[in-house]
């Protein structure tokens, strides 16, 4: 059993928090080519579960390991959750990130996108989405790209590996907003609830499907081009499959600065109380427009 590091006060007020997100971001990005590269020989489930009761690949528990290395080592950074994590992991004061390390591993035996997930919190965790300082996604797709909210705007990044293991992220887009409805991507429908189906048979008539199986891949592309997602409740899982902390609120977190909106029918998921590290929540993003229809319909 590894030690545990002794719980220590929180303190963002005495750090500068710009300079403590950016060098987390600096880390991921390092890892991320390293994460890419790894998923050759990792590729098989290790017979375990994590927190939420879902299947470990080797590349789940590896990439977990990896970033854990490379942000608690960021002075300034106080804990770190992971959603392959049982317990907040205690590492000095500061600031809290939490992590979805592999985002939508199910993909990497059939070779399609999956990404990785940090947002930044002003707060102990489990805290709400609003004590939210920064949020990014990693996408390992043809290109490593990071969608990332730089203070009131969401911009993208690409990067370029050099010599040396280095890693330079070039400004791809800036200040990116959500353009008007396109697409839409909704998932779980193997147990979706008659309201939810009803909806969708509306909303299918109005925009094209796009859905991978990845909520990073997924959204990405939906961010792009305008669009409507959502993983709502269902009959086998009220509360809906995505987690609170790992996936709903810095996504839906990057959405809302990118003058989208979130909820999970009742409200802002930025809103939403967290009560658990693992907690679940319905969650719906997109355009402000299509976000109230939800929650009028539904």
């Amino acid at each position: 059993m590894k030690e545990k590091h002794p719980k220590k006060s929180f303190k963002p007020q005495k750090m500068d928090k710009e300079k403590v997100a950016e060098q987390v971001f600096q880390e991921v990005a390092e890892a991320a080519p390293h994460i890419r590269s790894g998923l050759l020989h990792r590729r098989e489930y290790v017979g375990e579960e994590n927190p939420s009761n879902e299947k470990q690949m080797e590349a789940d528990v590896w990439a977990n390991e990896l970033l854990k290395e490379q942000i608690t080592k960021v002075e300034g950074v106080g804990e770190l959750a992971s959603e392959e994590e049982e317990e907040v992991i205690q590492c000095g004061e500061g600031l809290s990130v939490a992590m979805d390390p592999l985002d939508g591993s199910s993909n990497i035996p059939t070779n399609n996108l999956i990404g990785t997930i940090i947002s930044v919190y002003d707060e102990e965790l489990p805290t709400k989405g609003e004590n939210m300082y920064e949020a990014f996604y990693v996408v390992y797709g043809p290109l490593i790209s990071i969608m990332r909210t730089e203070g009131d705007q969401v911009n993208e990044y690409v990067l370029e590996e050099k010599s040396g293991d280095r890693v330079e992220p070039h400004l791809a887009s800036e200040d990116i907003e959500i353009p008007d409805p396109y697409v839409y991507g909704f998932g779980g429908n193997k147990n979706w609830t008659e309201s939810f189906r009803d909806f969708h048979d509306e909303i299918s008539k109005e925009l094209k499907l796009r859905y991978g199986g990845a909520m990073v891949g997924d959204v990405n592309q939906l961010l792009h081009q305008g669009c409507l997602f959502a993983y709502p409740a269902r009959t086998d899982a009220p509360e809906g499959k995505l987690r609170l902390l790992f996936e709903a609120n810095p996504i839906a977190y990057i959405f809302e600065v990118a003058g989208g909106a979130s909820t999970d029918t009742e409200q802002s998921i930025l809103e939403k109380e967290a009560e658990g590290l693992h907690q679940r929540t319905p969650l719906y993003l997109g355009n402000k427009e299509l976000i109230e229809r939800a929650e009028d319909e539904l």
